[in-house]
């Protein structure tokens, strides 16, 4: 497993550039309000439908939740963008030993309230227009490990273009509790009753 490096140096020049770099990408990148529970780290599990999200789950982190960015990414992803460990990510290497070991890093990652810990349930990408999310069970192996305060939020980025030729990425947030307080199976229905609401919510948004 690779740990992640993070400095708040490579951090934070990393955040305006990919503030940048959405501004030029989309007409607006709408983060809805939410505010996390004081004194709790955060699980967010997120929609997983492109690279977008490593960017857009930034914003959210700095913008909204005001905690310091994590995220897992595949063991060869890991390796080929290795620069990328300096901004918060680690590696997992899913069907092996390794992936266990990710699982506690993360743990104790989320241990530190301060911190926030990315992950995309669904375990691949998938169409932005899925309208159930699978939550694999390594979200429930991770969150077993996790000994401190932790929220767990579920991050649903939609994209719509509506009137305009670039596209608006609208950003969802919803709270499905303390880590740990709710079965595995209640926590699948929690993330799939909110992204039905957030699908909703899309329907009726105001461009």
């Amino acid at each position: 497993m690779l740990p992640t490096r993070k400095t708040d140096f490579w951090s934070a020049l990393f955040l305006r550039l990919i503030k940048r770099r959405a501004s030029r990408s989309f007409k607006k990148v709408d983060i809805l309000p939410f505010e996390a529970k004081p004194g709790h780290s955060v699980l967010m599990l997120c929609n997983h439908f492109s690279w977008w999200e490593t960017i857009l789950t930034n914003m959210s982190a700095a913008d909204s939740l005001k905690r310091r960015w994590h995220g897992m990414m595949q063991q060869e992803q890991a390796e080929k963008h290795w620069y990328l460990r300096y901004i918060g990510l680690f590696s997992i290497k899913k069907g092996s030993r390794e992936l266990l070991a990710s699982l506690s890093y993360a743990a104790q990652l989320l241990n530190d309230p301060l911190n926030m810990v990315v992950v995309c349930p669904q375990g691949e990408i998938r169409s932005n227009h899925e309208t159930y999310i699978t939550v694999e069970k390594g979200v429930q192996k991770l969150i077993e490990q996790i000994k401190a305060p932790c929220q767990v939020v579920y991050h649903c980025i939609l994209i719509d273009y509506f009137e305009s030729f670039k596209p608006s990425a609208y950003i969802h947030q919803f709270d499905c509790g303390i880590a740990g307080e709710c079965t595995f199976e209640e926590l699948k229905q929690r993330v799939n009753d909110f992204h039905q609401q957030a699908l909703q919510s899309q329907i009726n948004m105001k461009h």
